[in-house]
């Protein structure tokens, strides 16, 4: 059996604290630099209109390990936005991968062989929001990155899950059945 990480995904929702819109749900997707996860890494290397994408440093010069690509889900249009990706976010998603790799999550002998890419949702409305709360948007965002991490590398949910749940849970913004 190979020790090689090919290509593991996770997903996780926080949410915010009563009367912020700083929910997190950041997509992950992890694998080796040179397997479909880093080819796709490298490839996102440009930029895109309103898709600013990032390394996910902790503070100038200090690139998190694995190599981590922010791109957002969203388009963002102001400099208020992308400040708030570069800035609070960033920073979030940093720690998060860090303290995954500290934790045993992420093995650290592999930290220079794997990448992430991290789809990062901002809602438009927390950079017009005159009561932002920065900390929470800092907490969503590393909450869920752990969690979106953790259960990438131990491929959660299982099917043995979903195959329980599949009439009992619905989408939380749509039930087919309502």
């Amino acid at each position: 059996m190979s020790d090689r990480i090919v290509f593991r995904a996770g997903e996780a929702t926080v949410f915010a604290k009563e009367g912020q819109f700083t929910d997190a749900m950041p997509e992950i997707l992890i694998g080796e630099t040179d397997g479909p996860v880093g080819q796709a890494f490298a490839q996102m290397m440009g930029q895109s209109a309103g898709h600013t994408r990032m390394f996910a440093i902790r503070a100038l010069n200090q690139m998190v390990k694995p190599a981590t690509m922010m791109v957002p889900k969203v388009t963002l249009k102001k400099s208020a936005d992308i400040n708030l990706l570069g800035g609070v976010v960033q920073s979030a998603t940093a720690d998060a991968v860090l303290d995954c790799v500290i934790e045993g999550v992420l093995p650290e002998s592999k930290i220079n062989d794997l990448c992430i890419i991290a789809l990062i949702w901002l809602d438009p409305r927390c950079a017009k929001d005159p009561n932002l709360d920065t900390k929470d948007l800092y907490r969503t965002n590393y909450e869920a990155t752990k969690m979106a991490i953790t259960r990438a590398m131990n491929n959660e949910p299982s099917f043995a899950e979903l195959k329980a749940n599949r009439n009992r849970i619905v989408h939380d913004m749509f039930n087919p059945k309502a």
